[in-house]
């Protein structure tokens, strides 16, 4: 049996003529934590379309779970099989608070959107749980749209926790974050990625080589690199097309 919670089998995906995935394998295991980088237009964001049913491949498989076949399952569908995605830009319930906007969550995934209906205590605990993961637990009661960017983006992490994702898809969480509110979030990461897996598309090297174990490095379309932060970051090849040659120079 396959130890991989997500297998990506000789996908390709073309817009316009343009390879933008070419025969991509790629996989990530149970409870790892996976960073993904590569330069503008490597197939990053694809992968997630792919894997979450936004987009469909020309050809090739996406097996998540060893069962689900990510081609031919909808978008909703596959969020009740376990998959939860983030985009880079936080996308939460401003006029509601922290609570609600947790409380909304919880419904998302079994489509049953009761807000300010009877929670389970079962639900009660995960949302106080989860206030107090993403440290949001004294801001539980203020209107999200206060929050500051870091922390609505640890408020949109906890949206998706809520859910009980067997693979969370994270789209750069820590883009236009202070420096404090990065460690934050890879301390966040960390913690919540013992009960799970996570993919994270980072640009932020800093904050890769701070948290990463493991990288994946696209490259039009391709897998370039994978393997233990150091070893990537010293591959001549990922110093030619991404990180530049004045790392190498530092």
């Amino acid at each position: 049996m396959s130890d991989c919670i997500l297998e990506v089998s000789g996908v390709t995906v073309s817009f316009d003529g343009f390879k933008v995935l070419d025969d991509l394998n790629f996989s990530i295991g149970y409870g790892e934590l996976r960073f993904l980088i590569g330069p503008n237009g490597a197939g990053k964001s694809t992968l997630l379309d792919i894997v979450t049913g936004k987009t469909q491949a020309d050809k090739g498989k996406v097996t998540f779970d060893q069962t689900v076949n990510c081609g031919r399952v909808s978008e909703h569908q596959l969020v009740r099989h376990g998959i939860g995605r983030k985009f880079q830009t936080p996308s939460v319930f401003g006029s509601l608070s922290v609570y609600e906007n947790l409380e909304a969550a919880i419904g998302f995934k079994t489509n049953v959107f009761k807000l300010g209906g009877r929670l389970s205590g079962q639900q009660r605990d995960k949302i106080d749980e989860t206030l107090e993961i993403t440290n949001l637990a004294e801001r539980q009661d203020i209107p999200s749209e206060t929050l500051s960017h870091g922390q609505k983006q640890w408020l949109e992490i906890g949206m998706l926790l809520v859910q009980e994702p067997k693979l969370m898809l994270l789209d750069e969480p820590v883009a236009g974050m202070t420096r404090r509110e990065r460690d934050h979030t890879g301390e966040l990461l960390q913690r919540i990625g013992k009960n799970r897996s996570i993919l994270v598309v980072e640009h932020d090297m800093v904050f890769v080589r701070q948290f990463a174990t493991t990288v994946t490095v696209l490259h039009m379309g391709k897998l370039l690199c994978e393997g233990p932060v150091e070893q990537v970051q010293a591959d001549p090849h990922v110093i030619e097309v991404y990180l530049g040659r004045g790392h190498q120079a530092a």
